[in-house]
């Protein structure tokens, strides 16, 4: 048995094992892209640290690459294996504490911003996970929906982070909650 490369490692990592070279193509890019439109938006605002920016770029990094794996077959297959339970689900989703990272670092995402969009996120999740399996995807729907209007009516952040809270729903709900078996 060979053993894996480090990329094959970081893919199955981040991806899941025995990722294609489409899905790590596709995965990859979009994590540069969004990271890149993201830091540019940042930057373009102006008044943000070093730190500011090194934390948006590893926050899109993340959100942007991960909306894309946790749609992907390979990373359905890995992460709704069996033995998966909405335990270990909802766990991944509460793992998901980038709100705090940016309210510590970003001025204009306080900490109500933070604890509005990550109580609704994991609420959200709850909700999509409680449901049986065949109202999960009109849920997951849902909720993302409602999520996010209530976080967009309720919070102020800044202009440069509009797109932080629709990616990490788009992330965690609608591709990392639903699975297709086929």
């Amino acid at each position: 048995m060979a053993v894996p490369s480090a990329l094959g490692r970081l893919d199955a990592r981040l991806i899941g094992p025995g990722a294609n070279t489409g899905e790590r193509l596709l995965c990859y890019g979009t994590s540069l892209a969004g990271a890149a439109l993201s830091v540019a938006a940042a930057a373009a605002g102006g008044g943000l640290s070093v730190l500011g920016l090194l934390v948006i770029a590893a926050v899109a990094l993340d959100l942007y690459g991960g909306a894309v794996a946790n749609a992907t077959a390979t990373a359905k297959r890995w992460w709704h294996r069996p033995g998966r339970t909405a335990r270990h689900h909802f766990t991944f989703v509460a793992c998901h504490v980038q709100p705090f990272l940016l309210a510590l670092v970003v001025p204009g995402f306080g900490w109500a911003a933070a604890g509005l969009s990550y109580g609704t996120v994991t609420g959200s999740a709850a909700v999509v996970l409680a449901v049986p399996a065949w109202l999960r995807r009109p849920t997951a729907f849902a909720m993302a929906a409602l999520a996010l209007t209530v976080v967009a009516t309720l919070t102020a952040v800044p202009t440069e982070l509009a797109w932080f809270v629709p990616v990490l729903l788009i992330k965690l709900l609608l591709a990392h909650l639903l699975f297709e078996k086929g």
